[in-house]
């Protein structure tokens, strides 16, 4: 049974995160990960490293997708509802302000400048919870080279994510499969 508020939770919550967060949904998984599992306790690490694996393969907005889940598992549609409008909201405000005033603030210099220094720090805010990431992954010296192959296949050849994807959760399963069978 959802505590009285969780809805208005959900959604001030996903706002904070929404409103604060730089560089997209990837630079949000900290931020979210340090609210959701570390703070509120709504679910656990491994529930949260889940929710980042179906979020990242379903489409859609990372951020929302995540939000949807999170709420979708402490208030059914509701809270579902209450936390993507929390993560969208933010962004379209700041977007609708940015398309009303950008014409006349684009050439700016030192607005340029600070375009050119937020990009650095946005990949830096994407690298981080990559390798916070791979470690509650268990991710180690025998397991990274799945990671490393498949960001080669995708950037350097090209390989579609989705197939990354595909092929990564039918090897897992084939693994499991076989690590059962030798079990028994």
């Amino acid at each position: 049974m959802p505590s009285k508020g969780i809805v208005t939770q959900l959604f001030f919550t996903f706002f904070r995160i929404g409103a604060f967060t730089l560089g997209g949904g990837y630079a949000m998984i900290p931020i979210i990960q340090d609210e959701v599992v570390d703070k509120r306790q709504w679910i656990s690490r491994e529930e949260f490293l889940d929710l980042i694996a179906v979020a990242q393969s379903c489409p859609g907005v990372f951020a929302v997708n995540i939000s949807t889940f999170i709420g979708y598992k402490l208030d059914r549609t509701k809270g579902a509802l209450c936390a993507a409008l929390g993560a969208v909201l933010p962004s379209f405000l700041i977007i609708l302000a940015i398309a009303a005033f950008f014409q006349q603030f684009q050439d700016v210099a030192w607005v340029r400048a600070c375009f050119n220094g937020i990009r650095p720090a946005v990949v830096a805010l994407i690298a981080a919870p990559t390798f916070s990431l791979a470690k509650s992954a268990h991710i180690n010296f025998s397991t990274c080279w799945i990671p490393i192959l498949s960001a080669i296949l995708i950037w350097l050849l090209g390989v579609n994510p989705i197939l990354i994807i595909l092929v990564a959760g039918l090897g897992g399963y084939v693994y499991g499969t076989i690590a059962e069978n030798e079990k028994n």
